[in-house]
């Protein structure tokens, strides 16, 4: 097989939330939607790919000093530079060589900006993951497909070289799964009941708002709980998730903590950790916990002082990167340092994610003594791509639970044109319905979503996207001037 990319185009949809999202300081309250739309030679054929992104500068950089001006161009210019260089690269014989081409040209680029990794490489995955869609369509193969039969040229020896004799179908689960429980993130902020909802905050959509509301209308069963490193608050705002759920009669439940770069060191984690696990009332929320997440800034999450602390904490829970996860063996460096795992998400790359499942998979099977950890986040990913491209990989990685937000800041794909949304609910009708309102929503029952219609079809998308519907770039940054 020969791939190259021939043409990019990008496009962008402005999205309002219902309700504002905060990154410590800073409040966001749109969120831009970029369309990436490829055209690919495979094999001497044209087949055009998609993928979808979000500008959310906040998350790349948490800086609150960078305007958001300043931060979403940064975003764009790393998105555009992944597309040129994926122009210019010579033609590769998988789409797995074509990422790894691409992302050594990125990498170089980026030496010359101020660019963090995570920015840098999102602008890689974009075109990974439009050109995955368009190797998946090309063969009318489905992601989990293109993945077992390897059809994609995973070479796991290329990232990992204690993965060189193993196919990605080794470590893998044998089938995708078909449906995955939504966990429901839980910030510092959030109303758990109206008590909480002042009534200049109170929305009238047709959607749930707090946390009751959601568990009573969506039975979710699994919750993301953000904290804040403050030892009083969160120990309150934990007795009160708890008194809920046992209100509401959430017995079976799971949940994970988001220490979201709080914490300034391991051992002060540890302290503020042992000072909540000691808390009687809190005790059945810890029997639940799955694992906690990037307790650390994601520059000091490899300290030799933070390997120490985890190498010794005997009974510490399990500890995973996210922020820190920022190059493509960086997992691979967290598990020498003590921690538990990392997450996926697709904006840090579909290929790393696979890379890493089969990590964590290896360390399962040769580590009896740990409990090894891959968990599925992303917070605002939406249809009628992203969402869909995501969850077409978490499927194929077997996560039971994935963190899932989109549809609590917007309105379904109220923003969306209507033929966008009807298209959708007749192609994905298990993973979509339609609200009373009319617009296309997503379907969860029992804290579930079905998501048979994204394993079957080429890359999650069983139904075309005329991206030609949305702001051509250009003129969006134009606009973005003014």
């Amino acid at each position: 097989m020969a791939i190259s990319v021939s043409t990019t185009e990008f496009h962008v949809l402005d999205l309002e939330t219902r309700m504002p999202f905060h990154f410590g300081n800073v409040e966001v309250t749109e969120i831009p939607k970029v369309f990436l739309q490829i055209e690919a030679d495979i094999n001497g054929t044209t087949q055009q790919g998609i993928a979808m992104g979000g500008l959310l500068p906040g998350w790349f950089y948490k800086d609150p000093s960078m305007s958001l001006e300043n931060g979403l161009r940064n975003m764009i210019e790393a998105f555009r530079s992944a597309a040129d260089s994926a122009r210019t690269l010579n033609p590769e014989p998988t789409a797995f060589a074509f990422w790894k081409a691409l992302y050594a040209k990125q990498r170089e680029w980026a030496t010359d900006t101020d660019h963090p990794p995570l920015l840098w490489t999102y602008g890689v995955s974009l075109v990974e993951q439009a050109l995955i869609d368009a190797v998946c369509c090309h063969r009318n193969e489905s992601f989990g497909e293109a993945v077992r039969k390897n059809t994609l040229g995973i070479d796991l020896g290329t990232i990992y070289d204690d993965l060189a004799v193993y196919e990605p179908a080794d470590l893998l689960p044998e089938e995708p799964r078909r449906s995955t429980a939504i966990r429901h993130t839980v910030g510092h902020g959030d109303p758990l009941t109206t008590a909480d909802v002042t009534p200049s905050e109170q929305l009238d959509d047709g959607l749930p708002q707090t946390l009751a509301e959601y568990v009573r209308e969506d039975g979710v069963t699994c919750f993301k709980i953000k904290l804040s490193a403050d030892r009083a608050f969160d120990g309150d705002r934990l007795s009160r998730i708890v008194d809920l759920l046992d209100e509401l009669d959430v017995n079976e439940y799971r949940c994970t903590v988001d220490a979201n770069e709080g914490y300034d060191s391991a051992r002060e984690f540890k302290r503020h950790w042992e000072t909540h696990t000691a808390d009687p009332n809190l005790s059945s929320l810890f029997d639940r916990l799955a694992y906690v997440e990037q307790p650390l800034a994601r520059d000091d999450a490899f300290t030799p002082e933070t390997k120490r602390v985890l190498t010794e904490w005997n009974d510490a829970p399990p500890i995973i990167i996210d922020e820190s996860d920022r190059y493509i063996d960086s997992a691979g460096t967290a598990l020498e340092h003590g921690y538990a795992g990392t997450s996926h998400k697709n904006c840090k790359g579909v290929f790393k994610g696979i890379a890493n499942t089969c990590l964590i998979a290896h360390h399962n099977r040769i580590d009896m003594d740990r409990q090894y950890v891959l968990s599925a986040e992303d917070l605002t990913t939406v249809g009628p791509v992203e969402l869909l491209q995501d969850l077409a990989v978490t499927a194929t990685i077997g996560a039971k639970h994935v963190e899932r937000n989109g549809h609590h800041y917007f309105r379904g794909l109220d923003a969306f044109p209507q033929t966008i949304q009807e298209t959708i609910i007749e192609a994905h009708g298990d993973l979509y319905r339609r609200h009373e309102d009319g617009f296309a929503m997503l379907d969860i029952n029992s804290g579930e979503v079905d998501l048979t219609s994204i394993v079957d079809a080429p890359f999650g998308i069983a139904a075309e996207c005329d991206t030609n519907q949305f702001m051509p770039l250009e003129i969006w940054l134009e606009d973005l001037e003014e």
